[in-house]
């Protein structure tokens, strides 16, 4: 359920306002719509949080992540010191690393002219005796002219080297110029050793700060939590004595926020939601569908406020499409494990945690009833009671019970079409329940919608199964369903009967091609089928890799080979769920509820953590 919000204004005098506005933090009820502003306390707030977080980040990837030191608590002075000590060790990092990259280079470039000492060809110079270096092939130097005095050098990367005596070579001579360098190839190791001794120190010592990182995280959202104040600060409104600010709060929390207003002898107002108004979502899920939050979380999807709270039926279907795109029970016993694992190292059943059980326990109940275990038919084959879970009109192996592959897969298809009108019937009844006591007469477009979605079923069990179907009266259907979309689909509470049908009219075509739509949509739920196939082929073509390979010496070659397959097969079908079975929720299923997922997510205006 899409929890309804209120909106409230808080009005104090001036100098007050920002002390009305740490109560307000400390109560945690208003999400204030904050200016995305820059001044300069935001900007020195901004680099804090980023120093920290950067030391923060440094110092945990130096560390081993199996243990974790015992944590000091610090002092604000005390924490400040440790900001300045580890910002110099991590610039000194830097600046060592950066030293060593530059001379590893001019180490690799001089090491194949040897260590000499560039002062001393400097020092010529100044003598008057100025020597220019070059790489050259045999038969360039052969045809240099007489004229140009050179010394010839020990060859450098298979070609010739020479030093030029008081001239350059001319441009038309194919030769590479070598430039003196600064230091000789010894300096430089020397210096790239003693920074490499010095870089192990610094990190040694930068890595003694894993005792303060909940101090730095701790400190992060400190200033985070400042940053917002600050931000939220300059939304206040101020007029002559006055300031104002707003923001929207769950009805259910009104007599709490009434009640601190009174407390703190704030002036407030509580007004419903207006249309224009952008209030944020806050979503309160009904018992045992707040599992599916960690999927919401990952898409950063949001409904908005005004448009249907779908959870639970994305769980569902959700659900069933993870299901049939792993298609495998034996790849849902590895999901089992990984839940209970999760479970038994964090003590107690997250939300995830809950997820990865339904996700897994519903693969388990679909790859029994298609016999698909780990996309072997040996498997089946030899355990007869694993046999008896399978449906045999949907098995991947039907010949074991009589079947022809065509029936099993037939079967399956259609069963995918059936889903997929069921999900798009759906979509059409929520907006017709929601729209009846709104006395907005576009539910009939909805019922039009309905009906068009029920008659192109069997035109594509027709076109994909084979299955025999009416055509004429199937399209005298969809063309009623038509003309109900035509005539209501632009009908809304306040406009006229006979503008709303001339706009439907003046949509006609737009309508058309979103029928053609209606079509492709049931079509593309065919994808939970091609996928789930695709998943076992794979998984019975590395299972026939290996099959030749377990026994005798090959024996570890074959199971690696089982190992590394079905991992990739499974990452594989999890990006397929990602791809295919958010897609099927979040496009074909939301398109037909006519959701945009553009709402803001409820974020009331909190302390976070305790000031000092």
């Amino acid at each position: 359920m899409i929890v309804p919000m209120k909106k409230a204004y808080i009005i104090v005098q001036a100098h007050n306002g920002r002390s009305m506005l740490r109560d307000l933090r400390k109560a945690g009820l208003l999400h204030i719509e904050s200016q995305q502003v820059r001044n300069e306390k935001i900007e020195e707030l901004e680099k804090a949080y980023n120093l920290v977080n950067q030391l923060a980040s440094s110092i945990a990837d130096l560390q081993d992540k199996k243990t974790k030191p015992k944590q000091s608590s610090l002092s604000e002075e005390a924490f400040a010191e440790v900001i300045e000590r580890y910002q110099g060790l991590l610039e000194r990092k830097k600046k060592l690393e950066e030293e060593m990259a530059q001379d590893k280079i001019q180490i690799e470039s001089l090491i194949s002219w040897g260590d000499f000492d560039p002062e001393q060809v400097r020092s010529l110079a100044q003598q008057g005796i100025r020597l220019y270096f070059y790489t050259l092939s045999k038969k360039d130097l052969q045809k240099l002219d007489p004229s140009i005095s050179y010394v010839s050098l020990a060859p450098v990367g298979g070609l010739e080297a020479i030093a030029t005596v008081g001239m350059e070579l001319p441009t038309e001579v194919s030769a590479t110029r070598f430039f003196l360098p600064e230091y000789g190839l010894g300096y430089l190791q020397k210096r790239f050793a003693s920074d490499e001794k010095h870089l192990s120190q610094t990190l040694d010592s930068l890595k003694e700060g894993a005792v303060y990182l909940d101090a730095f995280t701790l400190q992060a959202k400190k200033l985070e939590m400042a940053m917002r104040f600050e931000r939220v600060g300059q939304s206040l409104t101020v007029e002559q004595e006055l300031t104002w600010i707003n923001g929207y709060l769950p009805e259910s929390e009104v007599e709490k926020f009434s009640s601190l207003a009174k407390s703190h002898a704030w002036a407030y107002l509580i007004d419903d939601v207006s249309d224009e108004d952008t209030p944020p979502t806050l979503i309160k899920y009904a018992k045992g569908v707040g599992i599916i939050k960690p999927v919401f979380d990952i898409l950063g999807t949001v409904p908005g406020y005004r448009e249907n709270d779908i959870s639970t039926w994305f769980l569902l279907f959700f659900t069933l499409f993870f299901a049939m795109i792993i298609g495998d029970a034996g790849y849902g016993l590895i999901f089992l494990g990984l839940a209970i694992g999760l479970h038994a190292k964090q003590k107690k059943a997250t939300t995830l945690v809950m997820l990865i059980y339904v996700l897994s326990v519903a693969t388990l109940i679909w790859g029994s009833l298609t016999g698909t275990w780990f996309g072997s038919k040996t498997i089946l084959e030899s355990i007869p009671f694993l046999q008896k879970l399978v449906i045999p009109s949907i098995s991947n192996y039907p010949e074991l019970f009589g079947l022809s592959a065509v029936e099993a897969q037939n079967q399956v298809m259609k069963f995918c079409f059936i889903i997929g009108t069921v999900q798009l019937s759906l979509a059409c009844v929520m907006n017709v329940i929601h729209k009846i006591p709104e006395k907005n007469l576009s539910f009939i477009a909805d019922i039009g919608w309905l009906i068009d979605i029920l008659a192109l079923y069997f035109i594509v069990l027709q076109l994909v199964v084979g299955e025999p179907a009416n055509v004429a009266v199937i399209f005298s259907i969809v063309g009623v369903g038509f003309l109900l979309v035509v005539g209501f689909g632009s009908q809304a509470p306040g406009v006229p009967f006979v503008k709303g049908l001339l706009s439907g009219l003046g949509g006609f075509f737009t309508t058309f091609l979103n029928t053609i739509s209606a079509f492709s949509n049931i079509m593309s739920y065919i994808r939970l089928f091609a996928v789930g196939m695709a998943s076992v082929a794979i998984a019975q073509s590395f299972n026939s890799m290996a099959s030749g390979m377990l026994d005798g010496w090959a024996f570890i070659a074959g199971v690696l080979i089982l190992v590394i397959g079905h991992s990739l097969n499974l990452v594989m079908g999890l990006l397929s769920v990602v791809v295919h079975g958010v897609r099927l929720n979040l496009l074909e299923f939301s398109g037909q509820l006519g959701m945009e997922w553009t709402g803001i997510a409820y974020e009331p205006f909190a302390q976070t953590v305790e000031e000092n």
